[in-house]
C-alpha cells in the first residue's frame, strides 16, 4: 500500500504535491485479448502478434488506451490509503484525457497521482487527481488524465 492518508482535512492540504505512485503492474497478451473481449474491440493492433510485428509502428501487440484508463482505479487504491470518516467514494469523471505513447504487450506500468484540486461540493470533497500512467523503460507515459473522484462524508 502507497501513502496513508489521515482524513479529508490532511487530502486538502496536499493539492499539487505527488500524493502517491502504485506498484507496477504487467500488461499481458492474455489481459489485453480479455479486455478486447469483453469491449468487442478486437482489431487486430491488440490481438494479431504476427501482422502486429510486420505492419505496426511499435512491432508488437498493444493495450487498448481505455484498458490502460481502466487501472487508475485500482492504482489509485495502492497508492493513495485515504482514512477517515466519510461515506463512499466515487468515479465521477475526466476533464481530460491522452494516451501519449503505447503501453506494448507484457509491458509492465505504474500509476503517478498529483493532487490538482480539492474542491468542497453539498455532499463531500471532489478531487481532481492529475494522472499519469509509466511504462517502465520508456520515456513518454501511456496515459494523461485530469480524474475527477468525489468523497462523501
Amino acid at each position: 500500500m502507497g501513502r496513508t492518508i489521515a482524513g479529508i482535512d490532511e487530502i486538502k492540504s496536499l493539492v499539487g504535491q505527488e500524493v502517491g505512485v502504485s506498484r507496477w503492474y504487467t500488461i499481458g497478451a492474455e489481459r489485453i485479448a480479455e479486455f478486447a473481449r469483453v469491449t468487442e474491440d478486437e482489431q487486430w493492433i491488440h490481438l494479431d502478434a504476427e501482422r502486429a510485428a510486420k505492419e505496426s509502428p511499435y512491432g508488437t501487440t498493444i493495450a487498448h488506451g481505455f484498458l490502460t484508463l481502466s487501472f487508475l482505479s485500482e492504482m489509485n487504491r495502492d497508492a493513495v490509503d485515504l482514512q477517515g470518516d466519510y461515506k463512499m467514494r466515487i468515479n465521477y469523471g475526466l476533464n481530460r484525457v491522452r494516451f501519449p505513447a503505447a503501453a506494448p504487450a507484457g509491458c509492465r506500468v505504474r500509476g503517478r497521482f498529483v493532487l490538482g484540486a480539492a474542491e468542497d461540493f453539498g455532499g463531500g470533497i471532489q478531487l481532481r487527481w492529475d494522472c499519469t500512467v509509466e511504462v517502465e523503460g520508456q520515456s513518454k507515459p501511456a496515459l494523461a488524465a485530469e480524474w475527477l473522484v468525489r468523497v462523501y462524508v
